[in-house]
């Protein structure tokens, strides 16, 4: 039988070992809690061999198949530059499709549906009043379903998203926009089948900056958190497909950072993301949903300013631990690095954490400040 869980559980015992296990306080020393009182070892009613907490046979999958890419999840330093410019731009931008095979995590897989092969999709970046010709394309060679794209930093018939709904292979179309209100928004699929489209990893953030630009921070990061809705089990080896019927009740397999397990952690694939001590580094935090509000939380930090559902005209709130991001909307916020050491991303609603895949850790270099932090006093 296959084996459930176990790359999810190396995962959490990676967590463990890298603290962060300490956000819960319920869990053994390992990185699982120790039982739920109800004799399972996990808490949630399975365990490595068993099936899902109702005594069901465990759906059996196909093989993982073998991977387009190396990896879905997106870069997240890879961020435009500020703007620079005092006067409205015109801007050329192209967004191309494109349906992917890779890995949740090590012999899971599924079929992606993304902007650019990556979750999220490409970052862009302009002023209040400039005007962006988008052209727009679904070539057949790397996608069999239909898709557009809508921007909420767009007025017009579904934020751009009538006026680019095409078919694989019906060539390229062209829209053009003026960027009327500033803001950090999203811009996600919306063909139809919303949410299996943007679980799937076709979302990304659109930021106007305002007529005076942001605040100079010294890095920016932009992340994007979505759940997946699968045909099987959180960790069960094999090719998963979407469901609609787990969709429909909001539970999903796996809530993911840019649609890779733990990938940008000390045991990830790409390891944790940099910054140094002095620093102030801001995170723009995309919840791509579809359906599910985001606590954004980084242990080990507060949010020194926290850029409310990507609100950039009023003031920001200040010194927030956690917060709440809808689905559906980009929203930001700056930390400032005061010591050296793992700061961990997390959503507070921390099941999603503990058990679904989501983390991402910022590893602050630099020398230590023991008036600030002193761990043997």
């Amino acid at each position: 039988m296959t084996q459930l869980y176990h790359n999810r559980r190396r995962f959490l015992q990676a967590m463990g070992a890298t603290g962060a296990v300490a956000i819960a306080g319920c869990l053994g020393s390992d990185g699982e809690q120790e039982n739920d009182g109800n004799g399972n070892e996990n808490g949630n009613g399975n365990d490595a061999g068993d099936a899902g907490g109702n005594g069901d046979e465990v759906q059996s999958l196909p093989p993982a198949e073998d991977v387009d890419v190396d990896t879905i999840a997106a870069d997240p330093t890879d961020v435009p530059d500020p703007v620079d410019w005092d006067e409205p731009r015109r801007h050329e931008w192209t967004l191309k499709t494109i349906e992917a095979v890779a890995e949740i995590e090590p012999g899971v897989t599924t079929t992606f549906m993304t902007y650019e092969g990556q979750i999220p999709g490409p970052m862009f970046r302009c002023r209040v009043g400039d005007t962006v010709h988008l052209t727009f394309d679904v070539p057949d060679e790397h996608n069999v379903d239909l898709h557009n794209v809508d921007f909420h930093a767009v007025y017009g018939p579904g934020g751009g998203a009538v006026d680019t709904t095409v078919a694989p292979g019906d060539g390229e179309v062209e829209i053009e926009f003026k960027t009327t209100y500033p803001g950090a928004h999203i811009y996600h699929c919306a063909p139809g089948n919303h949410d299996q489209h943007i679980s799937l990893g076709m979302f990304g953030t659109i930021l106007v900056e305002p007529e005076g630009g942001l605040p100079e921070v010294d890095r920016e990061l932009y992340i994007g958190q979505h759940e997946l809705y699968l045909n099987g089990d959180t960790g069960q080896e094999g090719h998963h497909t979407f469901d609609f019927e787990e969709a429909a009740s909001e539970d999903p397999t796996y809530v993911l950072f840019n649609g890779e397990v733990g990938r940008f952690t000390a045991d990830g694939a790409a390891g944790p993301i940099h910054a140094e001590v002095g620093e102030t580094v801001r995170v723009f935090w995309c919840n791509g949903g579809p359906n599910l509000t985001s606590g954004p939380h980084p242990i080990g930090n507060v949010w020194s300013e926290w850029y409310r559902d990507g609100d950039v005209l009023s003031e920001p709130a200040q010194y927030i631990e956690g917060t709440a991001a809808p689905a559906g909307t980009t929203a930001f916020g700056t930390m400032e690095m005061q010591v050296p050491g793992p700061i961990h991303l997390v959503d507070h609603a921390l099941s999603r954490v503990n058990r679904k895949g989501l983390l991402a850790t910022i590893d602050v270099e630099g020398e230590p400040d023991e008036e600030i932090f002193n761990p043997d006093p």
